[in-house]
């Protein structure tokens, strides 16, 4: 895979040879803040910053990049973050971490933010039917295979 850096940026590797992502790397210092909750009332605002990496890469036609959160960010500190990144795109890698906790994050330049996994992607041609195959399952969904 083919990739470009921004100045200041650092490049996507892996810890282990068969880790299944590419570690990104935030280029700068960075505070997420942490989710609140209004008083007297239900709304919360969740906490959250978009980081640009610098990185840009060329990801093969039939896959697609997966972003995904690191498992320690996510059970040590709450943070989580998510993204597609089609084959055909060629700019600047953003992540937008969300802090679902109640403490503030300080990444600091060249901390670990998020992965990028890639992987093949099926697009099969639309084609539109009045109904559809029946099915063991059909319309049963949420919850209903039981506990």
């Amino acid at each position: 895979m083919k990739v470009a850096l921004d100045k200041g940026a650092f490049a996507p590797e892996k810890a282990y040879a068969d880790d299944a992502g590419y570690d990104l790397r935030t280029p700068v210092r960075v505070v997420v803040p942490p989710t609140q909750v209004c008083p007297n009332s239900f709304d919360a605002y969740v906490g959250e910053t978009v980081i640009d990496t610098g990185i840009h890469v060329e990801i093969p036609k039939g896959y697609v990049g997966l972003l995904k959160s690191k498992s320690g960010l996510n059970i040590k500190n709450d943070i989580i973050g998510e993204g597609v990144i089609d084959s055909g795109y060629t700019g600047s890698i953003k992540v937008k971490l969300y802090n679902m906790g109640d403490f503030p994050k300080e990444f600091d330049r060249g901390d670990k933010i998020i992965q990028l996994v890639i992987v093949p992607c099926l697009s099969p041609e639309i084609e539109i039917v009045s109904a559809l195959d029946d099915t063991e399952r059909g319309e049963k969904g949420f919850g209903s295979t039981g506990r």
